[in-house]
């Protein structure tokens, strides 16, 4: 298992030296409120401009673009769904994010990616539910993925991070890796 790759963060995803940064992006790419806010004012007009440029994407689906005055180099935009009690395959959606993500960041080559936690702020999608979906699609994915070196779930708060280091350690837990 690949949990040796994971690092679980309470910090400002825009600040990390990291090769890519996933922005929880919405549909037109052009900022917003939250994470994506705070990405598109630390990266600068040029990132906009870019943005416009990609017409857009799809929910579940993701774009890459440069990362302007950031300290990663790219920025992968992942739109995450709305979420609407569950029956609305909001899961599968929010999944996909996180494995195209992964696919692009493989595509590109990239050692190191960091990942906030998608849908969780103003779309709603429960925290835990997506934690676990965060880290099933994530670690299935390295398994395929030997040049990815460090994936980091980054967190704003305290209250979110203690969610995603709970999830951690008992991902580690059942490894027996405690």
């Amino acid at each position: 298992m690949s949990l040796h790759k994971i690092e679980v963060l309470e910090a400002d995803i825009t600040m990390l030296k990291v090769e890519a940064i996933v922005n929880a992006a919405n549909s037109t790419l052009l900022g917003g409120g939250g994470v994506d806010g705070a990405i598109h004012r630390s990266a600068g007009e040029k990132l906009y401009r870019e943005c416009l440029t990609l017409q857009g994407c799809a929910t579940g689906q993701v774009k890459i673009t440069s990362a302007y005055r950031l300290h990663a180099k790219h920025v992968i935009h992942a739109v995450g769904p709305v979420w609407h009690g569950g029956g609305a395959h909001e899961a599968e959606l929010l999944e996909a994010c996180y494995r195209n993500a992964m696919s692009i960041a493989n595509d590109y080559r990239l050692r190191s990616i960091a990942f906030p936690s998608i849908s969780t702020g103003v779309y709603r999608f429960p925290l835990e539910k997506a934690c676990g979906i965060a880290f099933d699609t994530v670690l299935d994915a390295l398994g395929e993925m030997a040049h990815i070196e460090k994936v980091i779930f980054c967190t704003y708060s305290a209250s979110d991070f203690s969610k995603y280091q709970r999830e951690f350690n008992l991902r580690k837990e059942l490894a027996g890796q405690n």
